[in-house]
């Protein structure tokens, strides 16, 4: 399934375990890059069955849903591995940094520093896009695993300075449950209400919720929201006490959610 399109560069969604989506990127004449491969086996299963040629690895961070299928794409493809350049990560023979640019024919991509899920978590971003592993999720962001909820709040304000157009390719289907988490911040909104209902609709006929843009994001997801009054009072009203600035919002709504059932 085609999602989106720019110059030549194509995205898709390869299903991965329960939840995951590794990111294929058509790109050339029949070449593709993959996006945190954690399974090698449907990655072969559609680069075969597409007649295509893998080019390259693409990693955003170091837990294993992200990484386990680098050694079996590595014993049938002899392609550069580009991963963060603060953590280890075996097979990745292109570490990365904020600044850095990948350039394969037609694809280019910049590399952007993401901390907080992990500490060394990166993100790539070009052609419209943004691979953002799990630092962003669809009406979300990633837990702390690793990195500050400071180092998060830092890389999501990162984000919001992208074009609003940027389609966000996140790495799990967790838009649902995300959503009604954000309904219970701003039950008001009626921009949440409406998405719940359209991804709703996706979901039951198969599809995935991703990606989304950021323009849907800054609207709907509650920690790009943290300047927000609506979002302001229900973090107070669940930390049950006035809190200072949006850094703090931030940190309430993680741990909210880490709670939330």
């Amino acid at each position: 399934m085609l999602v989106s399109m720019c110059v030549m560069v194509s995205m898709h969604p390869i299903p991965a375990f329960a939840d995951n989506y590794i990111w294929l990127i058509r790109f050339g004449d029949r070449r593709a890059a993959v996006v945190d491969p954690g399974d090698a086996a449907p990655v072969l299963q559609i680069l075969q069955r597409q007649q295509l040629e893998l080019a390259a690895i693409l990693i955003t961070h170091h837990h294993w849903d992200h990484i386990n299928g680098i050694e079996l794409l590595l014993d049938q493809y002899n392609v550069p591995v580009f991963g963060p350049a603060g953590e280890q990560i075996a097979g990745v023979n292109h570490p990365c940094a904020e600044g850095d640019i990948i350039t394969l024919d037609d694809l280019q991509l910049d590399v952007m520093a993401v901390p907080g899920h992990s500490a060394g978590h990166i993100a790539f971003v070009g052609h419209g896009a943004l691979f953002c592993g799990d630092t962003l999720f669809g009406a979300c962001c990633g837990r702390l695993l690793g990195g500050t909820a400071a180092q998060l709040y830092a890389s999501l304000n990162k984000i919001r300075r992208l074009p609003i157009a940027t389609h966000i390719h996140c790495a799990h289907e967790y838009t649902l449950a995300n959503l009604r988490f954000a309904q219970t911040v701003e039950p008001g909104n009626t921009a949440i209400r409406k998405r719940r209902e359209a991804e709703e609709q996706k979901r039951r006929q198969g599809q995935a919720t991703l990606p989304s843009t950021l323009e849907l994001e800054l609207a709907t997801n509650p920690f790009l929201r943290c300047d927000q009054e609506a979002v302001v009072v229900s973090a107070e009203n669940f930390a049950g006490k006035q809190l200072a600035g949006p850094a703090e919002v931030f940190k309430v709504l993680r741990y909210w959610k880490d709670t939330f059932n």
